[in-house]
């Protein structure tokens, strides 16, 4: 009798331990930080989360892709904590729909639009009032975000607009659905030319830049980041803070980016 009474005993310890290892799952993995970023961060957001871990044991987890797609799928319920956008425009979407914290909001970074080529064939281009891109281009595509949604696609009608060559290109646009893909039209060679962010640009040694197009030409490019309204994670504003450090800050001036202060 007294070897049953301490079978059920263990038995039902075994259980409870089994039930409590099934609950502890959900809570050990809501204590990363979930970040949905710019595509163009990638590498400097990378490393600054691989600091992050080492440094407090906390772990960062990425999500990238296009603002205008991450901002979509925040606002269809995705779970994630931080945003960081490559324009004002997708934050300021999530803002009126109160899906940020607003006190959380501030400009992280900045950064600067250059057109490149593949490797072997690019030469050093003047860009400037009425630049003749389309001689340029010939047959060929010009590589960049998706004019009406993706920022760097933004950036890039706006400069072309202002020095007066949009008319002449636009049927000529491949507009794909993040700045990483049209960086990855040029470097493989499917487009002739392509704009992307200078940080982009040094991140793929198959392209060169051949020219920087004026900062007055287009919009600033600033990168926001605030956490997100439905975020419960006590270890996002940690993550928020050290993102604005100096102990993260090189690993984005390391990329390209400038320090918005």
């Amino acid at each position: 009798m007294h070897s049953r009474r301490q079978w059920v005993k263990l038995t039902a310890a075994a259980i409870s331990a089994a039930l409590l290892g099934i609950t502890a799952t959900p809570a050990a993995a809501a204590e990363k930080v979930t970040v949905f970023a710019a595509a163009s961060l990638k590498n400097a957001l990378d490393a600054a989360n691989a600091a992050w871990a080492k440094e407090g044991g906390k772990e960062a987890v990425a999500s990238y892709a296009a603002s205008s797609a991450l901002a979509k799928q925040i606002e269809s319920g995705a779970p994630a904590d931080i945003f960081i956008s490559a324009d004002l425009d997708w934050m300021d979407y999530l803002a009126k729909k109160n899906l940020i914290k607003l006190d959380s909001r501030s400009n992280l970074l900045g950064n600067k639009i250059v057109l490149v080529a593949a490797k072997d064939h690019g030469k050093p281009v003047e860009i400037s009032k009425g630049f003749n891109l389309a001689a340029l281009l010939g047959d060929g595509k010009l590589a960049m975000g998706e004019a009406k949604s993706v920022p760097a696609g933004k950036y890039g009608k706006a400069a072309l607009e202002t020095l007066g060559v949009w008319p002449s290109v636009e049927a000529k646009v491949a507009g794909a659905e993040s700045v990483r893909a049209a960086l990855a039209l040029v470097s493989r060679g499917e487009a002739p030319y392509g704009i992307v962010y200078q940080t982009d640009a040094s991140a793929d040694a198959g392209v060169a830049v051949v020219g920087t197009f004026p900062e007055d030409s287009h919009p600033p490019i600033i990168y926001p980041i605030a956490i997100l309204s439905e975020s419960k994670n006590p270890d996002a504003a940690a993550y928020l803070d050290f993102l604005k450090s100096e102990k993260a800050a090189h690993f984005f001036v390391e990329q390209g980016f400038s320090i918005l202060k």
